[in-house]
């Protein structure tokens, strides 16, 4: 497949330009000129890239990219490590952080919700971030906590009253720590992200809404995952998924 038509496909079937972010949504990094071979993953690590050289693909496909606000521009160090490998073995690197959070079907929040056996019912918060919906059966915060842990397999953090009956969640996948207050304000029983902050501890005791940290890799491996078996399946590319550990 060309490179131009995978990258446009991507950018329209995502909408990425509708989205403000924190790093560029598309083509970061320009490689070969036909993809046949594809590797997904969540983070554009130097551990992910030699994975995709291994096994000889032509591009890189991932949550987590390069180029965000903020950083460092300078091409030093760990970032001129990475940047070396995906030009010399001329790899395309491809990223879609928020569109890919955030996407109907194949986004990071609707496959955790799926996996977790919650019904959506709506979005709310900054650019229609926050998922709200439903657990098949009303559950405490306890039970549904080893349902997290069950379905990611990792132990989350369980902050607040565990004994809470849950029939309003609200979820977002990653660093989201800071949309709680508007899950809150939504009316949820339980709000589950990937990470915590100090504040939210105690956001959690005081509101009576409890907290789940999930993990931030782990609640965002599977947007990328299903991304990577659409492109296979529409497309007939080789597509492969390595999971590179992350703890956080």
């Amino acid at each position: 497949m060309n490179r131009t038509q995978l990258q446009r496909h991507l950018d329209e079937l995502l909408d990425a330009a509708r989205f403000k972010d924190y790093c560029p949504n598309g083509l970061q990094v320009e490689g070969a000129s036909e993809v046949s071979k594809i590797v997904c993953g969540v983070s554009a690590s130097l551990a992910l890239i030699d994975a995709a050289i291994e096994r000889g693909a032509q591009a890189l496909l991932v949550h987590h990219g390069w180029f965000w606000r903020g950083e460092d521009g300078r091409v030093t160090g760990t970032r001129r490590a990475r940047m070396a490998r995906v030009l010399a073995h001329d790899i395309n690197l491809l990223a879609y952080h928020l569109p890919l959070d955030a996407h109907p079907e194949l986004g990071n929040n609707a496959r955790l919700g799926r996996l977790l056996d919650f019904r959506p019912t709506a979005t709310t918060g900054e650019q229609g971030l926050i998922w709200l919906g439903e657990p098949e059966h009303p559950a405490t915060a306890a039970e549904l906590c080893m349902r997290v842990e069950r379905v990611l397999g990792r132990t989350p953090l369980l902050v607040g009253d565990a004994q809470v009956v849950v029939r309003r969640v609200a979820w977002c996948t990653g660093a989201a720590q800071g949309y709680f207050e508007q899950a809150i304000d939504a009316g949820v029983d339980l709000f589950i992200s990937g990470e915590i902050s100090e504040p939210t501890a105690h956001l959690a005791r005081e509101s009576g809404v409890p907290y789940i940290a999930a993990g931030h890799h782990a609640t965002e491996r599977y947007g990328v995952m299903a991304l990577g078996a659409h492109l296979a399946e529409r497309f007939g590319l080789s597509v492969e998924f390595v999971d590179i550990d992350n703890p956080a």
